[in-house]
């Protein structure tokens, strides 16, 4: 579950409010156990969701970076090329 979570930090252009509440969706997930939350709990499923989407924002707003922004594209070829090494058998 939590490959989908990735960096947010420090790129150009900055990350969305999509990228960032599927990121906040996919850690609720994991520390949950669930990929889908009963009746019974979805109310307190998306609450946390909606809570760590909410703090993740603030720290994406408040974080600075020395560095210059990563272009997107650039590090997504060097993802498929990691991948591509990984899984070649």
């Amino acid at each position: 579950m939590c490959r989908n979570i990735r960096t947010l930090h420090n790129f150009d252009p900055p990350s969305t409010d999509d990228e960032v509440r599927a990121a906040a969706l996919q850690y609720v997930r994991k520390i949950s156990g669930f990929t889908k939350p009963s009746q019974a709990n979805e109310a307190a499923f998306a609450r946390a969701v909606e809570g760590v989407a909410a703090v993740s924002m603030e720290l994406l707003g408040e974080l600075t970076s020395a560095a210059p922004p990563k272009n997107r594209e650039v590090e997504a070829v060097k993802a498929r090329a990691r991948a591509a090494k990984r899984y070649a058998a």
